[in-house]
């Protein structure tokens, strides 16, 4: 642990922007919101960043929750994030994408998925829409199977299989990806309605049966290539992800 102390301002405005969102079992705790520059397409965009992390142990005292965390090796669990622009609390009209972590697509922007495309574009759309938030969750890898596994999978991809065979095939179900948290968070930053970017219609049965107001549904579709043709499709065929030009019945 570091000698290095952190003054009582410091301090003061850390604890001023952590939030405490408890729940049947153990509670969040959501930092933010903190000013992210970030180059889109060549441009800055600046955003409102919030983090959270999921504990069993909940405390009130500040000092307590610093002293944990200093005690634990976050770097070896996931965070989850979000990125908020615009007057994302009240303005009347705003979009969000909740986008599972994909770390070949989003960090080395492989073109076996469509993820890194859908992760750029969605915030690009949330910024020229004006107010919205991108909810990035970090424990969804791979549909929830995590990146190991999905590493296994992807061989068997290799030998014919398509995503939902081969997650089948290593003893998975094919989705097992919870919103619950995210859910939580949502609630916290917003009691408004929102317009969802996903093309997958358990996200927005996931917010219909939570109870948050849901406007409407906005498809995410792109960069289509002979590298994810098969994977598309069998998001479509297999998981009953909606085309562009379908609605929800």
């Amino acid at each position: 642990m570091s000698d290095t102390k952190i003054d009582s301002r410091g301090l003061s405005s850390i604890e001023e922007k952590v939030q405490m969102i408890p729940l049947e079992e153990g509670a969040i705790y959501l930092v933010g919101p903190i000013q992210l520059p970030v180059n889109l397409y060549g441009e800055t965009v600046t955003f409102q960043w919030y983090c959270w992390l999921h504990c069993q142990e909940v405390t009130e005292d500040f000092d307590r929750m610093l002293e944990k965390l200093s005690g634990d090796n976050l770097a070896e669990f996931q965070q989850s994030s979000v990125l908020t622009y615009g007057d994302f609390a009240f303005d009347e009209d705003a979009i969000i994408r909740m986008h599972s972590i994909c770390h070949t697509g989003d960090i080395f922007g492989s073109k076996r998925c469509d993820c890194g495309f859908q992760l750029k574009q969605s915030m690009k759309m949330i910024a020229e829409h004006g107010t919205g938030a991108l909810f990035y969750l970090a424990n969804h890898e791979g549909r929830g199977i995590g990146l190991f596994s999905k590493a296994m999978a992807y061989i068997l991809q290799e030998e014919g299989l398509d995503t939902v065979e081969a997650n089948h095939a290593l003893g998975f179900v094919d989705d097992s990806r919870n919103y619950d948290d995210v859910i939580k968070v949502l609630h916290t930053l917003r009691s408004k309605p929102v317009t969802l970017l996903t093309n997958n219609p358990k996200k927005v049965e996931a917010l219909q049966n939570a109870g948050l107001p849901l406007k409407g549904r906005m498809p995410l579709w792109g960069d289509v290539s002979e590298f994810n043709k098969k994977y598309l499709d069998t998001k479509v065929n297999r998981s009953g992800h909606l085309r562009e030009d379908e609605r929800l019945k």
